[in-house]
């Protein structure tokens, strides 16, 4: 059935009216439409937090074990849609699977607030789960599309600022190169009918600012990377993106740090989001949540070594 699973879920991203560089006050709406259109299943208990001053939702499931875990959840949506209450689907999966208690972040959004204010409040939510007595060894670190480019940023300045890491880090289809220059923006523009360069460009702009120079500053594929946590990247090779995760992975590696590049054939950008309708997205999220598990059980050892 996989196969009639994708070629549903590309008709139905084919059709969407969202247009990432469209319009912020007719594409944000609809961004929160499409991806708040599932209800929060019952068993989800979702709190409002105010994480020094930056407001992020708290996701565990009714009935479950203790959580094993928190993680913090930096949603997608190009640095200028989504929010916290929009990646609720998603995050409750990932809750579920995990047995983590998810924190996921309403970060201020571009280009009403610009480059740095997304990594400025997600160091200040990592900061106030610190202060709240949650150890690093605690804590996992999950980025999901731009919120990956906010989730990397947080942890090479947390390794430059001397600061605990946490046990581990998760990117979902990650888009972290805002100067936009992996060769799959060529080679996967036929196939991929959610993200395009044109449209990326565009809130770039929105979030960095115009040239070359301000583009690379704020693209943390191009950070330091050693003393990073043991990280898992996830990604479709139907993704203008995909060269993004493919950078990141040997970027990591040659740093010493452990990394697994999980990579998933033809499937869209975010498809671990669409678990309910695509087995691939499904098996990618219990994949995610073996990665967590080990980490935050052995966080002085290597998941490679789990598979």
């Amino acid at each position: 059935m996989t196969r009639e699973q994708r070629e549903h879920v590309r008709e139905l991203r084919r059709n969407s009216l969202l247009d990432l560089g469209g319009d912020l006050d007719v594409q944000r709406p609809l961004f929160e439409q499409i991806l708040s259109s599932q209800p929060v299943p019952a068993d989800a208990i979702v709190q409002r937090l105010d994480l020094a001053g930056v407001a992020a939702l708290a996701v565990t499931i009714s009935d479950a074990p203790r959580p094993v875990g928190t993680a913090l959840y930096f949603h997608g949506g190009a640095f200028a849609l989504g929010s916290a209450n929009s990646s609720l689907g998603l995050v409750t999966q990932i809750a579920r699977r995990s047995g983590l208690r998810i924190v996921t972040v309403d970060y201020r959004l571009a280009p009403e607030h610009p480059a740095p204010a997304a990594a400025t409040d997600a160091a200040t939510s990592y900061e106030a789960l610190l202060d709240s007595g949650i150890g690093a060894g605690e804590m996992i670190v999950i980025g999901e599309s731009a919120g990956g480019a906010v989730a990397l940023r947080l942890l090479t300045s947390l390794v430059a600022g001397n600061r605990p890491v946490p046990a581990g880090a998760v990117f979902l289809s990650p888009w972290i190169d805002l100067t936009l220059a992996g060769d799959s923006m060529t080679t996967r523009a036929s196939v991929d009918v959610a993200v395009n360069r044109e449209a990326l460009a565009r809130r770039v702009l929105d979030y960095a600012g115009q040239g070359a120079a301000s583009a690379r500053e704020h693209s943390p594929l191009f950070d330091g990377m050693r003393g990073l946590p043991p990280t898992l990247v996830q990604v479709g090779t139907y993704e203008t993106l995909l060269d993004d995760s493919v950078r990141l992975a040997s970027r990591l590696a040659a740093a010493d740090v452990s990394v697994i590049l999980d990579i998933t054939a033809e499937v869209p950008h975010v498809f671990q989001g669409l678990a309910p309708m695509l087995d691939e997205g499904a098996l990618a999220l219990d994949r995610a949540a073996q990665f967590v598990r080990t980490a935050l059980a052995h966080p002085a050892r290597d998941p490679l070594a789990d598979g």
